[in-house]
């Protein structure tokens, strides 16, 4: 190669480095101005998926004030999330991830809400990867299953209820997928035993004696 094609050719290659460090430039700077909106947008999105299945009657700050990440088996695996609704500075409902670790396709995450009595305000799908068309009927955008779980407790129905209808529960099963809706059952109601059995504790109601 001459020494004019060779000088030619750096030029280029200097040129190109050039473009490709401004064009990354770029795209941080961007970034890096647009991450207040993006975690402005996440916080929003955020309380209006909390708030959805707390009353506005129950709270009277944001639900994500004071969220905690917890450690709990129970719950599943891995951090949980854990909210608390506050009306005049008491607890009245309650918040908490949970985790099915036994869907059709792998983990389900869910969010419950729970009130002082122990009765349930709503559960709503934050994640999965159950089959579409099938086991997908979990979310609430694509049908009612899971607004079965409104008003429910460990005494309504009764442990032993608490299985898809295929299993002798009072649950209904979605046609042609039983697993994920059985993988569902079973989260909340370990759900609604954690809370049940921390209930002092996720309340910040004094022990009994």
């Amino acid at each position: 190669m001459s020494n004019e094609l060779l000088s030619k050719s750096l030029r280029n290659a200097r040129l190109l480095g050039a473009v490709a460090l401004l064009g990354a430039g770029l795209l941080a700077s961007i970034n890096y101005w647009a991450r207040p909106q993006v975690e402005l947008n996440r916080a929003e999105a955020l309380r209006a998926q909390l708030a959805e299945l707390v009353p506005a009657q129950m709270f009277d700050q944001p639900l994500d004030t004071g969220e905690a990440l917890i450690a709990a088996p129970a719950l599943g695996p891995g951090m949980h999330r854990l909210y608390r609704a506050r009306l005049n500075d008491l607890v009245t409902a309650v918040l908490v991830t949970v985790v099915a670790t036994d869907g059709y396709n792998g983990n389900i995450r869910l969010l419950m809400a729970v009130d002082g009595d122990g009765v349930i305000l709503g559960v709503r799908v934050l994640e999965h990867s159950e089959t579409p068309g099938l086991g997908d009927a979990i979310e609430k955008r694509k049908s009612d299953w899971v607004l079965g779980f409104d008003g429910r407790s460990l005494q309504s129905p009764l442990a032993a209820d608490w299985v898809v209808r295929k299993d002798g529960g009072q649950f209904d099963q979605i046609t042609a997928a039983t697993i994920t809706p059985r993988a569902v059952v079973g989260a909340v109601k370990r759900g609604l035993e954690y809370i049940q059995t921390n209930r002092a504790d996720l309340f910040e109601t004094q022990h009994d004696e």
